[in-house]
């Protein structure tokens, strides 16, 4: 298999520079990175390239694993490990992280599945004091733009436990699991990212 074979995501490739520009920031004083729904790979070996000085701990659902350790197997720099399953109702992922990222899975993952990782933030997850959450979100119960409408009636056809979920419940969760939303980056694409770090801002 050529690196042309690979499992591929174009909204990945569009993204990944902008989100890199803020995680240079918001994980500068971070060591180890959980990265729950790692998809194709393109952001794990990305970030994990221009940010040296974190080790990155790609996961996802046992069904994605394969693709994601082909372009591991091709791509990925020395301070990536090895590929772990992670779903949010199972088993946890060996290991000590300070640090969480995700990206489009908010509004993939049922809400009790959301609810279900800021449970394990709070409590098994307790040693990570930073997370960063990419995706579209609505403010205010509204959408953001007529395309995230499109894409939520969309989601919800697929399956009706999908949407694309508030801003204001997300930060709410991540309050009740110990932290303080630091800010909301706007990105491309009617994206944001979710920038939070436990305890009081000073």
């Amino acid at each position: 298999m050529t690196i042309d074979d690979l499992p591929y995501s174009q909204a990945c490739e569009n993204n990944k520079q902008p989100i890199l520009e803020i995680l240079t920031s918001a994980l500068a004083n971070s060591q180890r990175v959980l990265e729950v729904g790692s998809g194709t790979g393109q952001h794990a070996v990305y970030f994990a390239e221009h940010l040296p000085h974190c080790t990155w701990q790609p996961t996802d659902q046992a069904h994605y694993l394969e693709g994601l350790n082909q372009r591991l197997d091709k791509q990925a720099p020395s301070n990536i490990l090895p590929a772990q399953v992670f779903n949010v109702f199972e088993d946890l992922p060996t290991g000590e992280f300070d640090a969480l990222f995700t990206a489009n899975t908010c509004h993939i993952m049922p809400a009790q599945g959301v609810e279900r990782l800021f449970a394990l933030l709070r409590a098994e997850l307790s040693s990570i004091q930073t997370v960063c959450i990419y995706g579209p979100f609505n403010e205010g119960s509204e959408f953001t733009s007529q395309s995230n409408r499109a894409f939520d009636e969309k989601l919800r056809t697929r399956d009706p436990e999908m949407g694309i979920r508030d801003k204001e419940w997300i930060q709410d969760l991540a309050r009740q699991a110990g932290f303080t939303h630091a800010q909301s980056h706007t990105l491309p694409a009617n994206n944001q990212l979710l920038e939070f770090h436990r305890g009081n801002l000073s």
